[in-house]
């Protein structure tokens, strides 16, 4: 089995592309889906095996990619792990700012020390990488960035620290954008709804009935696939999308736009067969995560 990307076989053949958080979720798919359009994928991460475990199944299905263990939030190893991967393949095309993490605390739970953990982690690493690649490379050869943030849209209560960071990164992707467009560079930002990904597995046991029952809330009744938010990831990264830049792109199935007093009506199991809105599952080793096979 192949990736069933929607793009055109060969897309990217010839470019470089480094994916922060390759190891999981939908930072492995979208490294998956470049590597099949023919790019060469650094995988950048903290743990080194994850990565190395996503590189080989990429080579398996006759793509290329390496592994590079990097802390993103030190500034001195991302200089270094950039200046790496740019010896390496030469030439630094696109970045993928996918690397993040949070947990659920309300607001007056937090630490300075956990406020700070996830700001570097969503925003400052982000940063950090989008800077060295520009500077290292890109400020040169010109080149595509896409930061990942999240519905942050009427706010995230109970993750109020991701939140901050997030809509701080689609600050940055528009000041990116007018900074760096001048040296040929476009910088753009997705943001993810609720999407059916690996990284659900991480939250509490307790949690489970809440993420089940969040697609009630999402007008087209069921969440994504990591294939669908790779899709528009590597629309940006593409050609298709060269006046595309300082724009945020959601892929929530319209849940930011649920109103109180708005008798929603939610996609039914039937509706969703039909073609505009059934899910789109290209990403031939996906997998479902765990929250999902334990009934209520």
């Amino acid at each position: 089995m192949v990736y069933a990307s929607v793009f055109v076989p060969g897309l990217f053949t010839g470019k470089v592309v480094i994916v922060t958080g390759g190891g999981s979720g939908i930072g492995r798919c979208v490294a998956h889906e470049l590597a099949a359009l023919g790019a060469s994928v650094a995988l950048v991460g903290r743990k080194l095996e994850k990565l190395e475990t996503v590189a080989q199944e990429i080579s398996h299905d006759g793509g290329q990619a390496s592994a590079h263990a990097c802390d993103i939030r030190q500034e001195e190893a991302v200089r270094q792990t950039i200046t790496a991967i740019k010896t390496h393949y030469g030439q630094i095309d696109g970045l993928v700012n996918n690397a993040g993490g949070q947990y659920m605390t309300p607001l007056e739970a937090i630490s300075a020390k956990g406020w700070e953990a996830v700001i570097n982690t969503n925003l400052t690493g982000g940063f950090l990488m989008a800077r060295e690649c520009y500077t290292q490379a890109m400020a040169k050869t010109g080149g595509t960035i896409v930061n990942i943030v999240a519905d942050m849209w009427g706010s995230m209560p109970g993750m109020g620290h991701s939140g901050a960071a997030r809509a701080g990164m689609m600050s940055f992707t528009e000041t990116a954008a007018a900074e760096w467009a001048c040296s040929g560079v476009r910088v753009n930002a997705v943001a993810p709804g609720y999407i059916a990904s690996s990284g659900m597995d991480h939250y509490p046991e307790e949690a489970g009935p809440m993420l089940r029952a969040m697609a009630k809330t999402v007008p087209l009744g069921r969440f994504g696939t990591e294939a669908e938010t790779a899709a528009g990831i590597v629309f940006l990264l593409s050609p298709a999308a060269s006046f595309i830049s300082g724009t945020t792109l959601r892929i929530d199935g319209a849940r930011p736009q649920v109103r109180m007093g708005w008798p929603m009506t939610v996609a039914s199991a039937k509706t969703q067969t039909r073609d505009a809105i059934k899910p789109f599952n290209g990403f031939h080793r996906a997998t479902t995560p765990k929250v999902f096979s334990t009934p209520d």
